[in-house]
């Protein structure tokens, strides 16, 4: 597994195969782990608890199933060192919890397709991307509110430097009759270069009265006041904007809750 070494270690379980299926038997003890899968289907029965971590270290493209029963809740977490292609479907059912957590630290393409079918569901997403050189990092977002009584929050931090180019593609779909929704999605970015650029989209499109729906996005430079005061303090240029990049970051890299991946 090469820079993967520690999947085998006693801080995770791998998966074998391209079906999870967590029941309350095998759901106690150790997160689960897959490296590079090209198809994987994760269904987590009702009231049970699980963490997965996904590692893309391969040009590869994946395709990911997940679905939810009642009361059942998720924690998957996926990170992304090669140019891989993931299709990701997320179907809840009433009550469940699905929280991911997305890193890309290379050219990268995700795309998040979630479906809100039970009342009380919840989905939860934090995602950063950080590019630099010619690197193009991509990350698409597509909730759908179905049915009353769920919320939705997504935030996505994004660094590009160099020729860098990164994209953000947000929706939240709030169906009819899907009353008493809360939906949050908001997109921060910074840039590090002239060249570098980033694209940002989020957009609602809404169909009840009764919701509490937000979004919003920002894309700036680094505080070169900042900048200032730590070259001022003997920290090199370089330095010092990569201290402030990390520190930019560092709030969604917090959302990883397994303490041996973070």
């Amino acid at each position: 597994m090469g820079r993967f070494d520690w999947i085998g270690t006693e801080a995770f379980r791998q998966v074998d195969g391209r079906l999870l299926r967590v029941t309350r038997a095998c759901a106690a003890g150790l997160p689960f782990a897959a490296v590079d899968p090209d198809r994987l289907s994760v269904e987590v029965e009702a009231g049970v608890e699980a963490a997965l971590v996904v590692l893309h270290g391969s040009p590869d493209e994946t395709s990911i199933d997940v679905r939810l029963a009642e009361g059942a809740s998720l924690a998957l977490t996926e990170i992304f060192v090669s140019e891989a292609f993931v299709e990701c479907r997320i179907r809840q059912e009433a009550r469940s919890r699905c929280s991911v957590m997305t890193a890309m630290f290379s050219s990268a393409n995700v795309r998040y397709r979630t479906d809100l079918d039970g009342a009380g569901a919840e989905s939860e997403l934090d995602g950063v991307f950080v590019a630099g050189g010619d690197e193009h990092c991509v990350v698409e977002l597509r909730t759908a509110h179905n049915v009353p009584d769920c919320r939705s929050r997504s935030a996505v931090k994004g660094v590009a430097g160099g020729r860098a180019l990164g994209e953000f593609r947000g929706l939240v779909y709030v169906a009819p009759d899907a009353q008493r929704t809360d939906a949050r999605q908001q997109s921060r970015n910074v840039l590090l270069g002239a060249e570098a650029r980033i694209d940002t989209k989020p957009q609602l499109e809404i169909y009840a009265d009764d919701v509490k729906c937000s979004h919003g996005m920002t894309t700036g430079q680094l505080d070169e006041t900042a900048l200032f005061y730590m070259q001022s303090r003997g920290i090199p240029r370089d330095e010092a904007r990569m201290l402030l990049s990390v520190a930019f970051t560092a709030d969604v890299i917090d959302y990883v809750r397994l303490d041996a991946l973070k």
